[in-house]
C-alpha cells in the first residue's frame, strides 16, 4: 500500500469560485491498490479600501481496490473584508466507480455544497452514468462522461426559492504529458436540465503542471464556469486563474 500526499501554496489567487467540482483535476490514475490523497491551501491578500483576505482549502483521499475506487473531496472558502469574516463555499463530494470493461467505468456519485456569493444555500446532487476511456495511450488520455443527476437547490434570493430538477452531467477530460516533468489536464462539463436545454451550466478547468525539482512543481490553472440562469443579480460568468507551487511526497 502506498500513500501520495500533495501540497499546493496558490501563490496568486484572482477568484476562489466554482459552482461545478471538478473531480478528474483531483482523480489519480494508478494502477497500484491502497490510499492515496492530497490536501491544498490557497491565501491572498489584498488591500485597496478594505483588507481583503482569502483562504481556500481542498481535501481529497482515494482508495482503489481491483475493481473498484471511491473518493472523497471536500473543499471550504473563508474570506475576510475589513472587520467582517465569513465562510462564503463549501462542498462535499462522494464517488464511487466500478470497472466493467477496461474502456467503460459505473459512476456514482452524491455532493453537497453552498456558496453564499452566488446565493445558493444549499445545493444537494446525486447521480450515476458511464465513464468511456476513448483514449489510453501513455502521453494521452481521453474520457468521456455520460451522466443523470437530480438536484435539489435552495437559494437565498428576497424569498427562499427551491428548485428541484434532473440534469444531464456530460463532461470531456483530456490529459497530455509531453514529457516526464510535464503534464497538461483539460476537463469540460454541461449540465443542462433535462426538459429545458435553455437552462444549462458550462465549466472548464485547464491545469498546468511544470516539474521544478524532484518532488516540487509549479502549477497555472484557469477555472471557466457559465450558468445561463443564475440567481437574482448574480453574473452569468465567474473565472478563477491561480498559480502556485506543489510538493508531493509519499
Amino acid at each position: 500500500m502506498r500513500k501520495f500526499f500533495f501540497i499546493t501554496i496558490f501563490l496568486f489567487p484572482i477568484l476562489t469560485f466554482s459552482q461545478i467540482i471538478n473531480v478528474e483535476s483531483l482523480r489519480k490514475v494508478t494502477d497500484t491498490s491502497g490510499w492515496t490523497g492530497n490536501t491544498s491551501l490557497g491565501f491572498s491578500l489584498t488591500k485597496n479600501t478594505n483588507t481583503l483576505i482569502r483562504l481556500n482549502n481542498n481535501i481529497h483521499v482515494q482508495y482503489k481496490m481491483n475493481k473498484h475506487l471511491a473518493l472523497f473531496v471536500n473543499n471550504l472558502g473563508f474570506e475576510r473584508a475589513g472587520e467582517q469574516s465569513f465562510v462564503n463555499n463549501g462542498s462535499q463530494h462522494l464517488r464511487y466507480n466500478y470497472k466493467v470493461f477496461d474502456d467503460i467505468t459505473l459512476e456514482a456519485f452524491v455532493q453537497s455544497q453552498y456558496n453564499s456569493i452566488a446565493k445558493i444555500k444549499f445545493r444537494g446532487l446525486a447521480g450515476t452514468g458511464p465513464r468511456f476511456k476513448l483514449l489510453g495511450l501513455d502521453k494521452y488520455r481521453l474520457y468521456l462522461g455520460t451522466l443523470v443527476m437530480y438536484e435539489h437547490e435552495e437559494l437565498n434570493e428576497e424569498a427562499l426559492i427551491i428548485n428541484r430538477d434532473w440534469r444531464a452531467s456530460t463532461y470531456l477530460s483530456l490529459s497530455f504529458f509531453p514529457t516526464d516533468n510535464i503534464s497538461f489536464v483539460s476537463t469540460s462539463y454541461y449540465q443542462p436540465i433535462l426538459n429545458q436545454f435553455q437552462d444549462y451550466r458550462i465549466a472548464s478547468e485547464n491545469s498546468f503542471v511544470l516539474g521544478i525539482l524532484e518532488k516540487l512543481s509549479l502549477t497555472v490553472t484557469y477555472t471557466l464556469t457559465f450558468d445561463a440562469t443564475p440567481a437574482t443579480d448574480v453574473p452569468d460568468t465567474f473565472y478563477n486563474l491561480s498559480t502556485g507551487l506543489l510538493y508531493a511526497f509519499d
